[in-house]
């Protein structure tokens, strides 16, 4: 039986991923308990907001070497993917380091908006099991105004002015760039197929 815990990122849509979890059967406790962490068969990295505050929130308590060093699969959501690469180009912030890649903000030369928000396409870039039964062309919901490039860590990806990695796996880490407890069966798939890493 999997344990699975949600790091306590400050992320505001903690409770929104607890509850999807629920309804798969899993109860998440939130932790910033580094034993606690460590200890669990999987791990997710919620957050919403910017990557400056997320990265020292992290740093508060004393949880990006932990992180760093995880074993298990971890689930990086929205900002908690973000914070699983080098840097980001908000606020020139370094960030984990796991993700070989930077995260660089949308260009408004297309006459997109900023933030991109609603829901979106998903491309499928190579098979892996975080993604079975999650086709090419399955929607998934957005809210991020920056942006991870397409890479050998890309396994989904979503066009906004741009291709951009939307799902992301380097090693044990894997990321989603969409919100799975705003994205009805898809993100509910995703999540069920992370639990069975």
């Amino acid at each position: 039986m999997a344990s699975v815990v949600l790091i306590d990122a400050g992320g505001t849509n903690i409770g929104s991923v607890r509850y999807a979890l629920q309804r798969l059967g899993v109860d998440a406790p939130l932790s910033s308990n580094a034993d606690e962490i460590r200890a669990a068969t999987h791990v997710i990295l919620p957050g919403v907001g910017a990557a400056a505050p997320g990265m020292q929130r992290l740093r508060e308590t004393g949880l990006v070497d932990v992180v760093r060093d995880l074993t298990q699969p971890v689930l990086g959501v929205c900002l908690g993917m973000q914070l699983l690469f080098e840097h980001s180009e908000e606020s020139d912030t370094p960030c984990l380091g796991l993700v070989p890649a930077s995260l660089r903000l949308f260009s408004r030369s297309e006459g997109l908006r900023v933030p991109h928000m609603g829901w979106n396409s998903l491309r499928t870039e190579r098979a892996s099991p975080l993604l079975t039964g999650i086709d090419t062309g399955a929607f998934a919901y957005f809210v991020h105004s920056y942006a991870a490039p397409v890479g050998d860590y890309t396994l989904a990806s979503c066009d906004y002015g741009g291709s951009f990695s939307a799902v992301v796996q380097q090693g044990n880490f894997h990321g989603a760039q969409f919100h799975p407890e705003r994205s009805a069966s898809v993100g509910a798939k995703l999540l069920e197929n992370f639990i069975k890493l």
